[in-house]
């Protein structure tokens, strides 16, 4: 049975409703583990990032669906710390052939989330790991995909009603990311 975990830092609460929903799509997969993780701030000290339980989770993990809030063009200050965090598993390879995705969310439309989900990318890429990314287009009316990203699901914070952010809709794509990686984690461990 595959494991995916669902690794995110939300600062006002959004990028954790998106999370869930991600987390919710992963669960809904059929002989999966599925694990919600959360970068927080009593974990950094003096500007580094230290969880020894969440690194051997990420470890044990078959996929690792990254999340961060896109703030002022890229992933927050709190999941960087976290990111490298993770340099003394580089030499050894202990995250290649996993598999990775991401998610974001931020005020706009826009918000330069495309740069936040490339960091995430990259990042994954020099680990090793075998990215997933969106399949779902616009074009269907569903509300699905709806800000048009490839490299990972996407929603926005920034709407009038700030209890319902991100929309039903950005949720919705979140959790098609979460059925998409653990139904691939699925076909890749027996």
């Amino acid at each position: 049975m595959p494991t995916v975990s669902v690794i995110y830092h939300s600062g006002s609460g959004h990028t954790r409703a998106m999370a869930e929903a991600v987390l919710a799509g992963v669960a809904s997969v059929a002989d999966t583990h599925a694990h919600l993780l959360a970068i927080e701030g009593r974990d950094i000290i003096q500007g580094r990032w230290r969880n020894d339980a969440i690194l051997a989770q990420l470890d044990a993990s078959d996929a690792i669906i990254f999340g961060s809030p896109t703030y002022m063009g890229c992933v927050s200050a709190q999941f960087k710390a976290f990111l490298d965090a993770t340099a003394d598993r580089y030499p050894s390879r202990a995250w290649a052939d996993k598999l990775a995705a991401a998610f974001t969310v931020s005020g706009g439309p826009a918000g330069d989330k495309l740069n936040t989900l490339v960091t995430l990318l990259i990042f994954a890429m020099q680990h090793g790991m075998i990215w997933v990314g969106q399949i779902h287009t616009p074009f269907d009316q569903s509300g699905l995909n709806r800000f048009v990203f490839h490299l990972g699901a996407a929603g926005q914070a920034g709407q009038e009603d700030p209890t319902v952010a991100p929309s039903p809709e950005d949720k919705e794509t979140g959790r098609c990311l979460g059925i998409r990686v653990a139904t691939l984690a699925r076909r890749l461990k027996p």
